[in-house]
Formats: structure tokens, sequence, C-alpha cells
């Protein structure tokens, strides 16, 4: 039987992973870089509205709440409001404690979409998400057996494809790259059975 988290251990974790998740959007956005889910619909808005991109990532994932507060518990939709709630924060507030100058943006695909990556991985083995689409593909994975990592990765190249109107296709293409990468590492290590979600 799967060891049960303690509340210490899950808000380790959530700070963990929102804090690498937030550097990896850091190094999105140095390049000019589209990441995918409810993140990369909050940066693409926020190229269009006047809005940051904290509150519009903030906003979107409200409604997906119902969603996994129907199905995945409320203790769920705690420790998600809570990592949306940080990686919003953080989003908006990081370049104020540090800045990149110059990043390649081969390199920015490779570590951002490596940090993104992993902190999925930590939230989703600690009964967390990102809101939005995570909570989508957790849903399916629990109840249908669909792999996580492979459906969150045809959202999220659906939703970078559509940002082609407003950026370069070199760009266009490093995010298709990156936004594989993010998802190749929850395809290979978080599959159904490996580590049990529903129990810790």
């Amino acid at each position: 039987m799967p060891v049960q988290h303690s509340w210490l251990e899950d808000m380790l974790a959530m700070l963990t992973a929102t804090g690498l998740i937030s550097l990896g959007i850091v190094f999105f956005n140095q390049p000019g870089l589209v990441v995918g889910g409810t993140a990369g619909l909050a940066l693409l808005l926020h190229k269009l509205l006047p809005f940051s991109f904290g509150q519009l990532f903030f906003t979107l994932n409200i409604p997906f709440y119902w969603l996994a507060w129907k199905r995945l518990g409320g203790l769920f939709v705690l420790k998600t409001l809570l990592s949306v709630s940080a990686v919003s924060f953080l989003g908006d507030h990081l370049h104020q404690w540090m800045q990149f100058h110059t990043v390649r943006p081969i390199y920015a695909a490779l570590m951002g979409s490596a940090l993104i990556g992993v902190g999925l991985l930590i939230l989703f083995r600690h009964r967390a998400s990102l809101g939005g689409f995570n909570i989508l593909c957790l849903w399916l994975q629990e109840h249908y057996g669909l792999s996580a990592g492979k459906v969150q990765m045809g959202l999220d190249c659906t939703i970078v494809l559509s940002s082609a109107f407003i950026t370069s296709w070199s760009v266009l293409l490093l995010s298709v790259f990156a936004a594989v990468i993010v998802n190749v590492v929850l395809a290979t290590n978080h599959k159904p059975g490996r580590y049990n979600t529903a129990a810790v």
C-alpha cells in the first residue's frame, strides 16, 4: 500500500514544484517561446489584453476547479489552488528578483521545458496540479487509463500551434519541441499504476 504524504511533505513539494515551473516560464519568456496549457493561453492573451500573466492564469483556471472538486476531491482542489496562486504570483514578480540578459533559444527550450516537466511531475505525485488541462488530464488518466502525459502533449501542441499568428516559425518550432519535452517527462514518469495518485 502506498504511503500517504504528510502535510509538510506536500507543502515542501508544492514550493519546490511552483518554483521550478516559474523558473521554467522565465526561460520561455526570454526568447519569446510559447508554453502549452492554461499558462500558454495566459501568455497568449497577455500579448492581446491589458492584464498580467498572473491575473489571466489565475482566472483561466477557475472553471476547472468544479471538475476537480466533483471528481478528484476537495484536498486536490485546495492544493491546486495554492499551486496556481503561487505560479500566478511568481510569474508576475520573479523578474524583480532575477533576470537573464541572454539565453539562447535552444537552451531556453531545453531547460525551461525540463523545469516545467519536473515541476508538474512533483505536483502530480502529491495530488496537486496547475489546474486547467492538468486537472482534465489527471481525471482522464484516473478514470479511463489514458496517459496524462500523452493527452497533455496533444493539448499543449495545439495551443502552441494556435499562437502561430503572433510569433516566428523558428520560435514556434522550438516551442513545439519544448512542449514535447515537457510531456515526455510526464509520459515516462507518471504512468498509470506506477505511482498511485489516488492514494498519495
